[in-house]
């Protein structure tokens, strides 16, 4: 018996492992777009840690300098702030993914309604949490912000008792009352999140349509009870996830951080430096913005003056919708192209977010009429009736194994930018580290074309040799997976040498001061890497011979 399998027993066997009542995987269901969920647990899990490493030295009482004091005076203080920023940013970003893809399969049907429910709360709860976390930087912005949420408070009629409940003195730098709030809305995230966790398992991942293609679609006890067990293989591929979740939340802030100097109209989207400080003369050249995540709410403030038609627009109409469509869609049809209303209204949803956001980035604060209004949004619904009115399903004629998801797809245009980025700096600044950079970003993009390009190819065989026997597949099958495990081991061997020499040189960097975001960076690297080398190792110990999806 190996190490590793002997090392697996001793936890199964201590902690009772091979008895947790978690749901079990089939193979197929082994890709990040199906594991989104874990995704956004990942991004909490990172933020609420990193959370409470600032909480040992945020002083809520004086929130701009404190916030200063972390960045210039405590060891990697700014990487521990700017990810933990970063962190809540792709929490809300990963959480709408998510909520829309479930949108999209239908998985807020039967018998998954409260799953659904939950989950739209919880994404209230987080836009609400990294809202008020947020405003405790204390910058001009973060004033700026909570003003216009203490104004549209105001404007409630008998509301305005709230403003010292909800804000307390943050006019005079005093976010005690800001910071209490915010606390208690993640530990509310938290506590909604072993529910919604609790549910997911116990329902188990959403088939996919090929397997049930009506609600509900859940396995039978005897279909769950063939699938892979939770412990070891369902545990180390969410392991996978979570380095690689948080490789991302280090390097990207740090990186952003390093780089310095970003123009002013980037700073509600990638600027993760504060802002002067409110009473300051610098205060007065900046365009204040709300945080990028309610840009949409500033600009429907720009369409009308009543603040109730406003919060009807922005906020109400839109959540009641999401908490009542599974009592309103009650058919049992989860192909979206046969739910063409639900899936309209999920397509006009995701278009006004958007639109309205870059909208509020562009021209903030200008007035828009109504007939302007109409133009805008009308355009985009005429377009998705007509669109959805001429097609139709066409699943039967489309080879899932042989599909590129769109998440695959920005993802792997993500990673030749940033190897394309990394060979320029490899050759205008040779070093170790800008070598180990260009490797790792290579290796990801090496596996990447190889991967969309094994789709292709085997999308273009199917096609011309249609009638292939089966067991001749399988051997075509194994044999290529045998040889992509070979080529994952070499893959393994190099990531650990990267590691390892990123490692030796990352605690030569200045703890404080303006390098000290390359710390950040080289983490974020190294647990990219530990992500990868998971990933990898799922699918050299655990991938089955004849298994054709990964």
């Amino acid at each position: 018996m190996s190490l590793g399998k002997r090392v697996s027993n001793w936890f199964a066997e201590r902690l009772g492992l091979d008895d947790l009542p978690f749901f079990k995987t089939p193979d197929y269901m082994f890709h990040a777009n199906e594991w989104l969920g874990a995704l956004v647990a990942a991004s909490f899990i990172y933020t609420v840690i990193s959370g409470l490493i600032l909480l040992l030295y945020y002083n809520a009482a004086a929130g701009y300098q404190s916030t200063e004091a972390i960045i210039n005076q405590v060891p990697y203080g700014s990487v521990v702030l700017y990810s933990h920023l970063y962190g809540s940013y792709a929490m809300i970003i990963l959480a709408y993914v998510h909520m829309f893809r479930n949108y999209f399969v239908g998985a807020y049907k039967k018998p998954r309604e409260l799953l659904w429910i939950l989950g739209v709360l919880m994404l209230v709860l987080t836009l609400g949490a990294s809202f008020l976390g947020y405003s405790l930087i204390g910058d001009a912005l973060a004033v700026s912000a909570v003003d216009v949420g203490a104004g549209i408070v105001t404007s409630i009629p008998q509301l305005s008792f709230l403003i010292p409940i909800i804000f307390g003195n943050y006019d005079t730098g005093d976010y005690t009352r800001v910071l209490a709030l915010h606390i208690i809305l993640v530990a509310l995230i938290g506590l909604l999140f072993v529910f919604h966790f609790f549910l997911a398992e116990h329902y188990g991942m959403m088939p996919s349509r090929k397997v049930k293609p009506k609600a509900p679609a859940v396995y039978t006890k005897e279909e769950w009870s063939k699938f892979n067990p939770w412990w070891p293989r369902n545990f180390v591929y969410m392991s996978s996830l979570v380095f690689m979740t948080w490789g991302f939340i280090l390097a990207i802030p740090n990186a952003l951080a390093y780089l310095n100097g970003l123009p002013q109209y980037f700073n509600p989207f990638m600027n993760p430096k504060p802002a002067p400080p409110p009473n300051s003369p610098a205060a007065a050249h900046i365009t204040t913005y709300p945080p990028w995540f309610f840009l949409f709410l500033y600009k429907i403030a720009d369409f009308t003056s009543d603040v109730v038609v406003f919060l009807m627009i922005g906020v109400i109409i839109p959540l009641i919708y999401l908490l009542i469509v599974p009592f309103l869609d009650r058919t049992d049809e989860l192909h979206p192209l046969r739910r063409k209303v639900f899936s309209g209204i999920g397509i006009l949803m995701i278009t006004y977010l958007i639109q309205t956001s870059l909208w509020g980035d562009l021209a903030p604060g200008v007035q828009v009429s109504v007939k302007d209004q109409v133009i805008a949004y009308l355009v985009p619904a005429i377009i998705v009736a007509l669109g959805l009115t001429f097609l139709n399903p066409m699943e039967q004629k489309v080879r899932p194994s042989s599909a590129i998801s769109p998440m695959t797809s920005i993802l792997f245009v993500v990673i030749s930018l940033l190897f394309s980025g990394a060979v320029v700096q490899l050759i205008d600044y040779p070093s170790p580290l800008t070598f180990s950079i260009a490797m790792f970003l290579g290796s990801l993009f090496f596996l990447g074309a190889r991967s969309m390009g094994s789709l292709v190819l085997n999308k273009n065989v199917s096609r011309s040799v249609p009638n292939r026997p089966v067991s001749e597949v399988n051997t075509s099958v194994m044999i290529s997976n045998e040889k992509k495990k070979r080529l994952a081991e070499v893959i393994m061997s190099i990531l650990f040498v990267l590691v390892v020499v990123i490692v030796a040189q990352m605690w030569t960097i200045p703890p404080t001061g303006y390098a000290s975001n390359l710390f950040g960076v080289d983490l974020g690297l190294v647990f990219l890497m530990l992500g990868e080398s998971i990933s990898l190792y799922h699918y050299v110990v655990y991938k089955k011979p004849t298994e054709k999806e990964e």
